[in-house]
């Protein structure tokens, strides 16, 4: 017993890693069972994400825009950041509380592309080339909903997301749209990838799938 013990303790940073990478197409959400670091479940629905850096990471903000716009990742770090602590909550059930995201308000940047008067939504996308998401324009321009580039104090790792992912914090997580690449104002809200499975579209934890009591922030 006490040699298992042992061997378990030497192998589990090994394990860790190695659930910290799996990816899966999974629109059974299935994938979530496998436990990630501090708490949370990694889920992605292709088999593998091409990683990003400051050297090849932009985010494209287009569509029902005055100015298309394109962001470097220092030209997003050298913003204003915002910090929120607020709890991480699954619509599968999971929750990791009081986690601290830092990134550039939304709205801000939609100001900066100048927002025509006759979008009424924003379409999200990302490059796994394939996760979408959406949000109406009031719902993106809430002061809580981030383009985070930090989250649990350091820099977003590629399994969380990273380098930019979206934050929207009232919502399931399944909202909060990891490895972001774009940003497109459209007239009226694109169900996005979990939505097309069943999912609500708008998803505030606590009042939303019926799976969860938890109160909204």
């Amino acid at each position: 017993m006490l040699g298992l013990g042992v061997a378990g303790v030497a192998a589990g940073p090994f394990l860790q890693r190695a659930v910290e990478g799996v990816t899966s197409k999974d629109p059974t959400g299935l994938s979530g069972l496998l436990p990630g670091g501090g708490g949370f479940r990694y889920y992605s629905v292709v088999g593998s994400v091409p990683t990003r850096t400051a050297a090849d990471y932009t985010l494209r903000i287009d569509g029902m825009v005055d100015r298309p716009v394109t962001f470097s990742l220092p030209q997003l770090q050298a913003m204003e950041q915002t910090r929120i602590v607020h709890d991480v909550q699954c619509v599968t059930g999971w929750r990791v509380p009081g986690t601290p995201f830092e990134g550039v308000r939304l709205a801000t940047l939609l100001d900066a592309a100048g927002v025509r008067a006759d979008a009424g939504a924003v379409r999200f996308s990302c490059f796994d080339g394939e996760y979408t998401e959406s949000l109406t324009l009031e719902q993106a321009r809430r002061d809580d909903v981030l383009v985070a580039l930090r989250m649990q104090d350091r820099p977003v790792s590629h399994e969380h997301g990273g380098p930019v992912r979206l934050y929207v914090a009232p919502m399931y997580f399944y909202k909060s749209a990891k490895w972001l690449s774009g940003i497109t104002l459209t007239p009226s809200v694109e169900p996005g990838y979990w939505e097309h499975y069943g999912y609500d579209v708008d998803a505030w934890v606590g009042r939303s799938n019926g799976r969860d009591d938890a109160p909204t922030g």
